[in-house]
């Protein structure tokens, strides 16, 4: 039986437009995404470099582009956080142990706490026994450490935790790990589904 749900964020709770952030950025003139960016949004989410140093990265790309234009396209991602999964989670909450596990940045969550306010984000942060962002513990899926970080200091068992999260890299990562898995299809499952994928 399961008892512990590990879940990430983005596409699981709030909705993402992945595109809408390279699309941005290719107006203010980048030709494309490339592995220098790459680099830089990992060592963003792992907390390795200041904002002021991630825009400034990004800029050396679009130097016509002002730090605000950036800024606008880089948020462009963060879609809404629709009420009914808030309010799945809330439920599930007085059931299961939950933790929150989200390879992010601080624009980000900073951006979503002003955009949801401090009433809503609250309210879904306290559903979980500990909230984990992968810039402010310097570590991010798929690497086996942060799901290891977790199993060893909460004392999780593996086969009685599930991990929900929309890239199957990071739900094969904890699968060999010895975790339960959904691999939720964006699009065509929800995560208010949870009890109909027969997993719990």
């Amino acid at each position: 039986m399961i008892n512990t749900i590990i879940f990430d964020f983005g596409d699981i709770f709030i909705n993402l437009d992945k595109q809408a952030t390279v699309n941005g950025l290719k107006k203010l003139g980048l030709s494309q995404w490339n592995e220098d960016l790459n680099r830089l949004n990992i060592e963003f989410e792992k907390g390795e470099i200041s904002r002021e140093n991630f825009l400034l990265g990004i800029q050396k790309h679009i130097p016509n582009a002002s730090i605000e234009e950036i800024l606008t396209a880089w948020n462009a991602i963060l879609l809404d956080f629709p009420l009914h999964r808030l309010e799945f989670v809330q439920k599930l909450s007085k059931k299961y142990r939950l933790f929150l596990l989200s390879n992010t940045d601080s624009i980000h969550i900073d951006t979503f706490e002003q955009e949801s306010g401090v009433s809503f984000y609250s309210d879904f942060y306290q559903c979980f026994e500990r909230v984990y962002f992968s810039y402010e513990i310097g570590m991010r899926k798929p690497d086996a450490e942060i799901f290891n970080y977790l199993i060893k200091k909460y004392d999780l068992s593996e086969k009685r935790t599930l991990f929900v999260d929309d890239k199957k890299e990071n739900t094969d990562a904890a699968q060999s790990l010895g975790l339960q898995v959904w691999n939720l299809q964006v699009g065509q499952e929800d995560v208010v589904d949870l009890f109909d994928k027969k997993i719990l």
